[in-house]
């Protein structure tokens, strides 16, 4: 049974900076994309970043990139995400996600497997 379980959220003011947690358990992730995605109320849910275990690289969305890094614990089998800079627009419901494939991909549905979701709240 794989789990993702995501920590971390919470509201912080514009400018600010917070940084996500998901650790994965069940499986060996080697093998792994593993992505950040975000909902915002009434959108569609968005790529926010990705890296790959075996070295397929590293992708940010446009919006996050230079403010948003992607990094592991292979320790710990967890994947962050720090949030820099953080703005108003940022806010959303935070998603991590691990797609069982060997290339980087950044279509929610390539995703196999999904965390609960964690809060962040960016005010103005």
């Amino acid at each position: 049974q794989v789990q993702l379980v995501e920590s971390g959220g919470g509201l912080v003011q514009t400018g600010g900076s917070l940084r996500l947690s998901c650790a994965a358990s069940g499986r060996t992730f080697s093998s792994f994309i593993m992505g950040w995605f975000r909902q915002a109320p009434g959108k569609e849910r968005e790529f926010v970043a990705a890296f790959s275990w075996t070295g397929a690289g590293t992708k940010y969305a446009d919006s996050v990139k230079g403010r948003f890094f992607i990094s592991r614990d292979n320790a710990k089998n967890t994947v962050y995400l720090q949030m820099n800079g953080l703005k108003p627009e940022d806010t959303a419901v935070y998603y991590c996600a691990a797609a069982y494939i060997s290339y980087m991909v950044v279509t929610s549905a390539r995703y196999d497997y999904w965390g609960q979701g964690t809060q962040v709240t960016v005010s103005s």
